[in-house]
């Protein structure tokens, strides 16, 4: 099924996979957060951060435009324009990564819905953070099991943890094994190969590319 988005602009991105069904959307009015949406016939004033029950997120609006989430995919609408296209959703979820002037690979995410930062390691074997990271994260050690680690300082006391849910860009996995470790290392939070496993790496010209298949 074609998806028809009158007085509109559609920017997204999206690889070869079948079409999707999806509603018929008309910008009636735009206004300064929010938006009159006619969606599938049916008139919808939206404000910004609802959604309608047709399942058309705004996500932001001015006079001039406003932009809409639809299936995944963000529309950004216009008056006065009409486009008709078709609606297709990806097949695979894809992060890049730029290598940073050390050498390293960092890139924001999160850990349980809270932001992180993470330092790509492909020799961790699991996600490895220190104590102050975890409590940042609200990560509850108590019950953990257990370790001793060998560091650059010494021995360590580790606690082993899984995590419900751990991001990067659009990727999401879920019951993810970490390590916590007592004191101040490591520095950065190391996305280790408990993710790394999950996802197809590779890397082109300085830049490091996660993709995940839906």
């Amino acid at each position: 099924m074609k998806v028809r988005v009158l007085c509109a602009a559609l920017l997204f991105s999206a690889c070869n996979a079948p079409l999707l069904a999806a509603p018929e959307i008309i910008a009636s009015g735009l206004f300064k957060d929010k938006a009159l949406l006619t969606i599938d016939g049916t008139p919808r004033l939206l404000r910004v951060g609802t959604s309608s029950p047709e399942g058309v997120r705004l996500l932001s609006s001015n006079s001039r435009q406003a932009s809409v989430l639809v299936e995944g995919q963000t529309l950004t609408l216009y008056l006065s324009q009409r486009i008709s296209t078709a609606f297709k959703k990806p097949k695979y979820s894809e992060v890049k990564i730029p290598r940073a002037s050390n050498g390293h690979y960092f890139t924001a995410g999160a850990i349980n819905g809270r932001s992180a930062k993470f330092m790509v390691d492909t020799g961790a074997t699991v996600i490895a953070m220190n104590r102050n990271e975890a409590r940042q994260l609200g990560i509850d050690l108590r019950g953990a099991s257990r370790g001793r680690s060998s560091t650059a300082g010494g021995m360590v006391e580790t606690f082993r943890v899984v995590l419900n849910k751990v991001s990067v860009g659009n990727i999401t996995l879920h019951n993810i094994p970490a390590s916590v470790i007592d004191g101040d290392f490591p520095e950065h939070i190391l996305l280790g190969n408990s993710f790394l496993s999950k996802v197809e790496m590779t890397e082109q010209a300085g830049v490091l590319v996660f993709r995940k298949k839906f």
